[in-house]
């Protein structure tokens, strides 16, 4: 069984995502951010908030993105690109966080997002989907 410190992303950070990643997978972007946004405000002083924080952004950045709200979307993708380093940067990645959010393909996909993007830049995020597993 992995250890998993204080921090990281752990199976109980998954359990508690799971609504809010169907929602994003289904296109509810605005009904993911609510979903996700009480388990961010819950967790304070948990570094593994960050996780929430970026699909929080990213789903925020869709929303604005279907609106053609270049700069709600830009400014929503930037941010979690800030949060993503932060992710890095503080240990809280997980083998959980790549089996279960194929985390390295969604960090490539934003991180290739350009700074200034036009709205077709999206076009790979908005076709990305969370590989939910049940039973998790």
């Amino acid at each position: 069984m992995t250890k998993y410190h204080f921090g990281q992303f752990t199976p109980e950070h998954l359990e508690l995502i799971q609504e809010g990643l169907e929602l994003y997978n289904t296109g509810n972007y605005w009904m993911c951010h609510e979903v996700i946004e009480d388990l961010w405000m819950d967790a304070m002083g948990d570094n593994a908030r960050y996780v929430y924080w970026v699909v929080i952004q990213l789903a925020t950045s869709l929303y604005h993105h279907e609106d053609d709200n270049l700069n709600g979307a830009s400014g929503m993708v930037n941010k979690a690109k800030g949060k993503i380093d932060f992710i890095e940067k503080n240990h809280v990645e997980s083998d959980i966080m790549d089996k279960y959010l194929d985390w390295q393909r969604l960090k490539r996909i934003v991180k290739k997002i350009p700074h200034s993007p036009k709205l077709s830049d999206f076009k790979e995020l908005k076709s990305f989907k969370f590989p939910l597993k049940q039973g998790v």
